[in-house]
């Protein structure tokens, strides 16, 4: 097995905690080639799909591969922005603005990036850039709230398959989840109650999670019950009654069944029950995407009015809001504890010792 090369090591340069913010990722463009390729990477991965690859395989590549990508291209053109995908365009502003705040807050030196589990930027390209940095101490933090092997676990692999390749491995931590962070629930509920002052209050709010194969809580699967977790700390944060909100599961794909209940099937039996107005928010993804502006904000809309629902309002996610950022911050920083206790000036002066240091020894660099 060889290792990559490592980076040339400067003896004065100050060593740097590198924290990387690791989201499920997206295509390039809202084509049918750039969703085939993501789609290809996406539906490979064996944490994803649970089916023997034998049989998986023709399917995916007979079939799958051949027909939904210009579906699925439609539905993003659909909600594309400008300036890109709106998960990528969120991401990267979370990155940046948590940089800034860190920045302000903390006395060590502090670089965020983001990555993507699929498509760019990928994982192991900015791993390899915080070596590079001299990031001697590295958080990943995906951006799950709630753990699911299909989402941070298979981050979490790609992570321990970069430095399984690394001569120079750094200290290293990572975030499981924080579905019942204080921070980031009390911003959740934050967010819900300024939509309300501006739009009034619904007759029903809706929690609309991702959906997983059944057998996913079967096997032993946490994600189901961190679901129930947040919705239930949520809707105490909120002050709800039982009879005010539900909790459900949407994006089900094939014909296995998936936790329930699902969403479209709720929406639709709101709708025929007379429910006036339903909000959905959606506290499993803290970033703006297909499934919470196209799967909710159009196909649910569609889905609700025309079972007889009369007024229905998505709850944008956290995006780039100020307050999420400050609780993204507390999220890390709890995870961040006897890294970030020295002085900025003490690391500098031991910096330049080691580099006096190295130049009494002969070192060439």
């Amino acid at each position: 097995m060889s290792f990559a090369p490592e980076p040339t090591f400067q003896h004065d340069s100050l060593p740097k905690i590198g924290i990387v913010l690791v989201n499920l990722g997206t295509p390039d463009a809202p084509t049918t080639d750039a969703v085939r390729r993501y789609l290809r990477e996406f539906l490979s991965d064996p944490r994803v799909i649970e089916i023997p690859p034998l049989v998986w395989k023709p399917l995916l590549h007979g079939v799958i591969l051949r027909t939904r990508p210009r579906a699925s291209a439609a539905k993003y053109a659909m909600i594309w922005r400008d300036d890109g995908s709106p998960l990528r365009v969120y991401t990267e502003r979370q990155a940046q603005l948590l940089q800034g705040l860190l920045g302000e807050q903390l006395r060590t030196p502090i670089v965020v990036r983001h990555a993507m589990r699929y498509g760019n930027p990928p994982i192991g390209k900015v791993l390899a850039a915080l070596q590079a940095e001299r990031c001697e101490r590295v958080l990943v933090l995906p951006l799950y709230p709630q753990y699911a092997a299909s989402t941070t676990a298979t981050a979490l692999d790609k992570v321990f398959e970069f430095y399984a390749r690394t001569r120079n491995v750094p200290e290293l931590r990572t975030v499981k989840h924080f579905h019942d962070h204080p921070s980031y629930i009390r911003t959740l509920a934050d967010s819900i109650r300024a939509f309300w002052l501006r739009q009034g209050r619904p007759d029903k709010l809706l929690m609309s999670f991702h959906g997983l194969p059944r057998f996913s809580l079967d096997r032993g699967d946490p994600y189901h019950c961190e679901c129930h977790k947040t919705a239930r700390l949520l809707a105490q944060e909120l002050g709800l009654e039982a009879d005010q909100w539900t909790l459900t599961f949407q994006s089900r794909f094939g014909r296995a069944e998936w936790l329930q209940p699902y969403t479209a099937a709720t929406l639709e039996a709101l709708g025929k029950q007379g429910v006036g107005r339903t909000d959905v928010v959606c506290p499993g993804f803290v970033s703006d995407c297909l499934e919470t502006l196209e799967e909710i904000g159009i196909e649910g809309k569609q889905t609700f009015l025309q079972a007889g629902g009369r007024e229905f309002h998505t709850i944008a996610c956290l995006n780039d809001q100020p307050a999420w950022i400050a609780a993204l911050a507390d999220i890390a920083r709890d995870h961040l504890h006897g890294w970030i206790d020295r002085d900025r000036a003490i690391l500098e002066a031991a910096a330049q010792q080691a580099a006096q240091r190295a130049r009494t020894l002969g070192a060439s660099r």
